[in-house]
């Protein structure tokens, strides 16, 4: 008993500590807002943290930081809770929602953002100067996105959102304020922009903007009968897309609810996704080849707007949160074999066992991501052109031995022999597979970056970066 009572009074001393200095909200396992404040937007985690602080300022988070390593207890961030992989069980999670803040510099073409800062609002501030930034689904963070590599819609133009990156300033494990940039700390400042949130709290950060307004963009459906057309086509194609086009294929199985429109329910579908930076008919003429295997659409989603409108067809609303598994792998070519293993997975065949998966998207790479200069940072595979990933949605989270597991393991083992071994971090579910991310090279100088600025791995609850 006593032992337990010591295990109790842990959390509780830490809390009355932030309590008494903290400017945000402190919640605990009873307190009315505990259960809203403690999930992740993937409901197959279920976190269930000592305490729950969310952070309103800069000094809140160094509180937390110190409070974390004074009483012993294990340390998570987050903002909006789409990147997280691991529970903060029994820890200190610290939310950094609150910390939204965006200002926009349209003379020197750059953004500046508090950590808890979503795409959307970068999106509606940069907009009105006809300018834009490598940024992904809008109702994501900017700072796991960006810390993770980001690949958004204008990485074959200007690289990965890490890319674009020009200053960090964060807590480190020690509790010291810090700003890395090419100058200062250029060591930290190279670890981050791929290394995800192993180096500290990120507090805010500054990016470059690009000049860009109107785009060509869209997702429209197809039958599925089309899909081997397509997908063939695609892996030939891909070779000539310019820079400013960036594409994916996706194979759907659309949900049978009343959300679905009625001659889509319930089926199986094939989805171009299309981001076009610039006029209709250049568009138009770098997609024909590809548009014409797959035929007449049953919707289509193709249209000049703007970027910020863009975003939300492409996107659609903020998703609700749901429980989800993800897998993906990275492929130089896509031989006969791997397209027909993808269509027997979400459209199996008579002799197939039923899956599970419910989408399974290939995506073209390559542009400028594939173009690194000599002080690019650790973010991804950039010589590798071809990337699938594989999602399921899991009906009851809080089952053990969920269909959805089964599919997915199956859907890898059979695309394991002609896979490179890689994966790229943002859409990285399984913590295990976190070296996978990075060249073997990269991995090595991003565990030597973590002994320096983290030799204790405070900052472990995430995709996890042992220190050398």
């Amino acid at each position: 008993m006593t032992t337990y009572g010591i295990q109790l009074s842990r959390p509780g001393t830490a809390a009355r500590r932030l309590r008494g200095v903290f400017t945000g909200d402190v919640h605990q396992p009873g307190d009315p807002r505990y259960d809203a404040a403690r999930p992740a937007w993937n409901r197959r985690i279920d976190p269930r943290p000592a305490i729950v602080a969310e952070a309103a300022g800069r000094d809140d988070v160094w509180t937390a930081v110190l409070v974390a390593r004074e009483h012993d207890l294990p340390l998570a961030v987050q903002a909006t809770g789409h990147g997280t992989v691991t529970p903060a069980d029994d820890g200190l999670l610290l939310k950094t929602a609150r910390m939204a803040s965006v200002r926009v510099d349209p003379y020197r073409g750059t953004a500046r953002t508090g950590p808890g800062a979503l795409w959307s609002d970068v999106i509606a501030a940069a907009q009105p100067y006809g300018l834009a930034t490598v940024s992904g689904t809008p109702s994501i963070g900017v700072t796991g996105y960006t810390l993770g590599g980001g690949a958004g819609w204008l990485s074959r133009m200007y690289g990965f959102a890490a890319d674009n990156l020009l200053s960090a300033e964060m807590v480190t494990a020690d509790g010291e304020i810090v700003t890395a940039d090419a100058d200062r700390h250029p060591d930290l400042f190279w670890a981050l922009r791929g290394g995800s949130g192993n180096f500290g709290v990120v507090t805010a950060l500054e990016f470059r903007l690009h000049p860009v307004d109107h785009v060509y963009a869209g997702v429209s459906l197809y039958p599925l009968d089309r899909a081997a057309d397509v997908l063939q086509r695609y892996r030939d194609w891909a070779a000539r897309e310019p820079d400013r086009l960036n594409t994916s294929v996706t194979l759907l199985r659309m949900p049978a609810t009343p959300q679905v429109p009625e001659p889509m329910r319930g089926r199986r579908l094939l989805a171009v996704r299309v981001f076009y930076a610039g006029r209709y008919e250049d568009a138009d003429q770098h997609l024909g080849p590809l548009l014409a295997a797959a035929g007449p659409p049953l919707q289509d989603g193709f249209n000049a707007m703007t970027f910020a409108e863009a975003g939300q067809a492409i996107a659609g609303p903020p998703p609700a949160p749901i429980a989800a598994v993800q897998h993906i792998d990275l492929f130089q070519d896509l031989p006969d074999a791997v397209l027909d293993t993808l269509l027997d997975a979400i459209e199996p065949g008579p002799d197939s066992p039923p899956s599970a998966v419910s989408a399974i998207e290939v995506r073209h790479w390559g542009g400028a991501m594939a173009r690194p200069t000599p002080d690019s940072g650790p973010a991804g595979h950039r010589d590798v052109p071809f990337s699938v990933l594989a999602t399921a949605i899991d009906p009851d989270p809080a089952r053990h031995d969920s269909p959805i597991d089964n599919a997915v393991t199956d859907l890898a083992t059979r695309l394991r022999p002609h896979a490179t071994g890689g994966s790229f971090l943002n859409f990285l579910t399984d913590p295990a597979r976190t070296a996978t991310a990075f060249t073997e090279t990269n991995y090595r100088r991003l565990r030597e970056a973590k002994k320096t600025w983290d030799p204790d791995n405070v900052f472990h609850l995430n995709h996890n970066i042992p220190p050398a």
